[in-house]
This record gives C-alpha cells, structure tokens and sequence, in this order.
C-alpha cells in the first residue's frame, strides 16, 4: 500500500521544527488520556481493499465506542494517500485538527514522517496493553530499518508465503524454481501489479534472494551502486514477465484479486504477506479447499503493521485508545482467527494471563496456515528506500503502456 507521491525535496521543506501543542495528552498519564478521549472521533485512515479488514475495524469501532470514541474508517487504496494529506497540512499550516487522527502505516511511509518530525509520541510503550507485546521480536522494534522509537505501535505481524493450489503443482523451493515452474506452466502465475505494496513486496523477495550481497538492502540506496546491485533482479523479471498470466500485459489490482483468479482456475500460484490468508479465504469460500501454503527454502520477507499518530490529530487520546485496543489479547486473539482475519499476533502468549493464552492455544489456524516452525525464521526488510527505487523503476520497465 504505498505510492510514490513523497519526495525527498517536499520532505526536506517541510522539516522546520514546529511547537508542541499545549492540550497535547501525556502518554504516561493513562487516566487523562481516557478522561480526554471522551466524545472524541478519530478518523483512521487504513487500507480499505479486504472485506474481512474491514469488518475487523469495524469490530474495533464497537469496542472502542464502549470506550467513548468514535471510529470513522477512511478506506484507502494507497497509505501514501494520508502521509501526502498531512504533509500538505503541515506545509499549509495547518498544525491542529487535522484530517488524519490515525494511520495504518509501516515502511516508506512512516519512515517519512518521522524524517518530517511529524508523528505524535513517543506513546506506544506507554499504552496498558504494552505489556503484552513481544519486545524481543526485532521487527516490532524496528520498521524497514527505521527505528520505531515509540511513534507507532503495532498490531498484526506478516510474513511473505506463496499460495498455491496443491491439484496443479508443488510448492517451489526459490526464486528460480519459481521461474523454472512459471516457464513450464506459462500463464499460471501473476503478482499483483506495483506500486500495490504487495506487488513490490514480490520484487522485492525476489531481490533479496538474487543479490550478490544482502547486507548492501540493509542501507539506504546507494545510486552509484544501485544498477550492479539490482541487475540480477531485472535480468529475472525480464525472463518471468513473458510467461506471467496474460503474459504480463496485465496485472490483479490488489491481493484479494488473486483469489478469484485461482478459483477461475485462471492462475495456480500468488503471492500473499499473511499465513493465515489463505485459510481465511478458504473459510470464507473466496478460495478453494486444495489450495495451501509454502515458503522458500532461504527465507521470505517479514514485517508487521503499525498504527501512528500524526502530529496536528485532534484527538490523539481517543486514538491512543484505538491503538490500545488493538493490543487487547481480545482484539490480538480475533486477528489471529482464520475465520476472521487471519494475522499473526504482535503478542508474546509467555506474558499473557492464563486464560487469554488458552483461547490463542485453542484457535484453529486452519488448513492452509503453516506453523511458526514451517514458516522458519523471516527475513528482515530491506531499506525502506529500496523499495521506492525498484518500484519506481519496475513501473518504468513494465507498467501500464510498456
């Protein structure tokens, strides 16, 4: 979920220090924070493009609202959609009540706004449910590289995986079977088409595992270095874009576009980022009940989702609330339902009361979820600047109109 509409040159303009606002909440003061949170609306700017997405956030606004706040989803296609609206705002000036209370946000994205100094905080380690979260995952810690410091808190964890439907083919070890596969079966695999974040998520494992030298993405890009680095990569997408669905003359808008694809029996393998997707598809009948989950031998991509707070939010209690509750081990343990949502939990069971960890023992992550020993060890992300210039360039190589 990210475009390409941020620059470093709006960013660097917009870097003048601004004043903190006198009526700000204190993080660490719980008790105002709730009492200031009353009657307050926060407007979450979050990716709309899942049914099931929705309905868990729908699901959040009841639980809230029991809290005494209100919850408007702004449904998003691109997150960079909302980082561009409170950029303008503060280039406009406008430093209090702005359009964006909360964001759905990792990556790029929020990499800009901290570099901007435009997010609310430090409060994640200040929210209650804190102390359930898993702070020895590095990935909780840490968003592509950047460090998370506090001004994002987060709520679902992912993992890269492939779906496949186990009637037409096997799961595929590497890039290169996948290309081996793809040649062998043209027409039977696609990705959905970049700038869509899980789009350039796909480009971006199948850099990791072409590199010469992983640590080079852990840097911001080098330009000097950067055509000797990605060569591999686009030597790669030029043999496996011929032999992609529609022999790459098209792409499906999102990831949930892949479903109907493999139940049209149109496409046999796509990419998704949650282990738990393709079980919830299955149980939601958006999928078929042969269709499974496998992970490359060496790896794949992991991140999690955030929640941040911009700095010019009118309600920056009512959406520490929000983000509070989205820690809830009731609200962590619905994620994790494959007949729900499907995500990984950002929780560690260990620190969670008895009873809480029981009902995530006794969840049934369904027929298509690898367990945490399948999926192996995830890999971490690349800078955060990678993914802008391969997305940029794979548009330019083979976008619309090539």
């Amino acid at each position: 979920m990210t475009r390409l509409a941020i620059t470093p040159f709006l960013i660097a303009a917009l870097l003048a220090p601004f004043p903190a606002l006198a009526d700000d909440p204190d993080p660490a003061d719980w008790n105002a924070v709730v009492e200031q949170a009353q009657g307050q609306t926060v407007y979450w700017h979050a990716w709309g493009g899942s049914t099931a997405t929705n309905d868990f956030i729908a699901w959040i606004g009841e639980q809230v609202a029991a809290q005494g706040v209100t919850l408007e989803h702004v449904k998003l296609a691109d997150t960079a959609d909302a980082v561009t609206r409170v950029l303008n705002e503060r280039q406009a000036g406008q430093d209090d009540d702005g359009a964006v209370d909360l964001i759905w946000i990792n990556g790029e994205n929020f990499a800009a706004l901290k570099q901007a100094d435009l997010l609310f905080g430090p409060f994640a380690e200040h929210l209650p449910n804190w102390q359930y979260v898993d702070t020895a995952n590095e990935v909780l810690q840490t968003d592509f590289t950047v460090p998370t410091d506090g001004y994002e808190s987060p709520w679902a964890l992912a993992q890269v995986v492939f779906m496949y439907d186990t009637a037409d083919m096997e799961p595929q070890p590497s890039a290169q079977a996948i290309l081996d596969w793809a040649q062998a079966n043209p027409g039977r695999f696609t990705y959905p088409q970049p700038p869509d974040f899980l789009g350039s998520t796909f480009v971006k494992q199948m850099l990791i595992e072409l590199v010469k030298d992983g640590a080079v993405l852990g840097k911001p890009v080098v330009e000097a270095e950067y055509a000797d680095v990605t060569e591999p990569l686009w030597d790669y997408l030029d043999a496996l874009t011929p032999v992609l669905w529609r022999s790459g003359a098209a792409y499906p808008a999102s990831g949930p576009a892949q479903f109907q694809l493999i139940t049209d029996n149109e496409i046999d393998l796509a990419i998704s980022l949650s282990p738990g997707e393709a079980s919830t598809a299955i149980a939601n009948l958006q999928l078929p009940d042969t269709v499974r989950t496998f992970v490359l031998e060496n790896g794949t991509i992991g991140n999690a989702s955030f929640v941040a707070i911009p700095y010019n939010s009118g309600s920056k209690a009512a959406a520490m609330v929000v983000a509070d509750t989205l820690l809830s081990p009731e609200a962590q343990v619905r994620a994790q339902d494959p007949a729900i949502l499907g995500y990984g939990t950002v929780l560690d069971l260990d620190k969670l009361p008895t009873a809480d960890r029981a009902a995530f023992e006794a969840l049934d992550l369904g027929i298509a979820t690898l367990g945490p020993e399948e999926l192996g060890t995830a890999l971490p992300e690349p800078h955060g600047s990678w993914m802008t210039r391969i997305t940029e360039d794979w548009v330019r190589r083979y976008g619309a109109g090539q």
